[in-house]
């Protein structure tokens, strides 16, 4: 009998420390309400410390990381919104069109909350870590040398040049891992874009970039060993080769030939409504951002739009053939892309939309509510980070019907509500290289579809979703020319 007694109250003291543990987060991080403020939205807020991110890493490092926002939404049902406790912070997943809309929108309510990784690789002078109003002031200086109409006509010769001689390239070679290969031109592409440097310079940043992406998603811990601590180190060597850039360019020993200038030419000479100047710190973290932002996306997104393509033979020949019309109608001694064209290529506009919205190469974005917020009879508090995930509204099949099959003819009449289509964000901080991104992808898809073949020589490749989701194997490929 003693026996049975001891082993209940074993037992019953198991229960309560694990009862204890899991309830931990909440007690300490969970605000006192105002009387009849909303309650705060569903959720679990994991274990101490630790928070969620041993799920969430567990589910994005198997073959369905779709689970992680699933167990929120099978446990508490589709309530938009739900409290965790991720990247050492209380959060709230914002995980419907409707919630990812709201804080996206909404500038007097939400400011950026990036991970503390994230901020510190990309450097708290950029836009991850500035304020609302210098963040205007930047975002005009460099959205329309990068993003607008006359500044993407001008980049699209040079884009076409390297494109063409990239895959004249890599059609020689007996294979090409493709992802390292795309990130190498798009990196080159927005290099010239930047800095404009030798090609030894870009070639060093490139590599250094390569260790530290992987560092941005990752726990800020800074040991040996650890992706963070590996991306730090990468950081301080980028920024020393940008230091060296801006030195010789203030001294005059660099000088930029090109007339128009470039993006650093741009930021050495901008001044605020004081008169000052952008210091070499400021210059160095928005180049880190932009250097980083630029060549990512459009490296991976043109793979996987490759993959897919090459899956479905029947999207590939319209594809190809669209292209192969536009050409068709240039006139006499064309040999060269006309910038208007990218207006005519409706379907493969289609193609390069349902890409973007099935890979999915960022799976939230971060910001911090500055205020208590309602939203959907819940109270988001004050000094919560909010993660906006871009994911889930992409693949929930309650916005897309079968969100899992590649289907370009989705497009044909969907016309997505705010929020619904947010690939690249959204709002006053949506990103500023958008459309540069899908013309370089776009650039590239025309000139593979009209004169190359391309053979993945491991389609059944396991995948790896962070940072981004890729091929373990960086998708090797054989590419011939027709």
């Amino acid at each position: 009998m003693l026996g049975l007694v001891s082993t209940a109250i074993i037992v019953c003291g198991i229960y309560t420390l694990f009862y204890v543990v899991r309830r931990f987060n909440s007690w300490w991080y969970e605000p006192t309400l105002k009387k009849g403020q909303p309650p705060l939205p569903p959720g679990d807020m994991g274990w101490p410390l630790l928070g969620n991110m041993l799920s969430f890493l567990r589910d994005f490092k198997s073959a369905n990381p779709e689970a992680f926002i699933s167990s929120f939404v099978s446990r508490f049902n589709r309530v938009g919104v739900y409290k965790a406790f991720m990247f050492g912070k209380p959060t709230i997943l914002a995980t419907t069109p409707e919630a990812c809309r709201r804080v996206l929108m909404d500038d007097v309510h939400f400011i950026p909350g990036w991970p503390k990784s994230t901020v510190k690789l990309m450097g708290s002078k950029s836009f991850v870590g500035i304020s609302q109003e210098e963040h205007k002031r930047l975002r005009k200086l460099t959205a329309a040398p990068l993003n607008g109409p006359e500044a993407l006509s001008k980049y699209m010769n040079w884009i076409e040049e390297r494109v063409v001689s990239a895959l004249e390239n890599w059609s020689k070679m007996d294979q090409i891992d493709l992802l390292i290969e795309l990130r190498r031109l798009t990196f080159n592409i927005i290099g010239y874009i930047f800095i404009r440097y030798d090609p030894n310079v870009i070639g060093a940043l490139e590599r250094e970039y390569g260790v530290l992406n992987l560092g941005v998603r990752a726990m800020a811990i800074n040991l040996p060993g650890t992706a963070f601590n590996k991306a730090f180190k990468a950081r301080r060597n980028v920024e020393a080769i940008l230091q060296s850039v801006i030195d010789k360019r203030r001294s005059g020993q660099e000088k930029n030939d090109d007339k128009n200038g470039d993006m650093l030419d741009s930021l050495l000479q901008v001044k605020d409504e004081n008169g000052r100047f952008l210091t070499d710190e400021e210059i160095i973290d928005l180049l880190v951002m932009y250097l980083n932002a630029g060549h990512e996306s459009s490296a991976h997104i043109t793979m996987w739009t490759i993959i897919f393509l090459l899956k479905h033979p029947e999207i590939y020949a319209k594809a190809k053939a669209e292209q192969e019309n536009i050409v068709k109608r240039r006139i006499d001694r064309q040999t060269h892309m006309r910038f208007s064209e990218l207006r005519e290529m409706h379907y493969l506009r289609k193609v390069l939309d349902e890409s973007l919205r099935l890979v999915n190469i960022s799976p939230m974005v971060f910001r911090e509510a500055v205020d208590d917020v309602e939203f959907n009879g819940f109270t988001i508090p004050k000094g919560w980070k909010t993660q906006v995930w871009l994911r889930n509204v992409h693949l929930d099949p309650h916005v897309y019907h079968d969100p899992l099959k590649f289907n370009p003819e989705r497009w044909n009449s969907f016309v997505p509500k705010a929020g619904m289509f947010i690939p690249f964000g959204g709002g006053s901080r949506e990103c500023p290289g958008n459309e540069l991104a899908k013309m370089e992808i776009t650039v590239f898809l025309h000139y593979m579809l009209l004169h190359y073949e391309v053979e993945r020589l491991t389609p059944d490749c396991q995948l790896r979703y962070l940072p981004h989701p890729r091929p373990i194997d960086n998708c090797p490929v054989r590419i011939r020319k027709l």
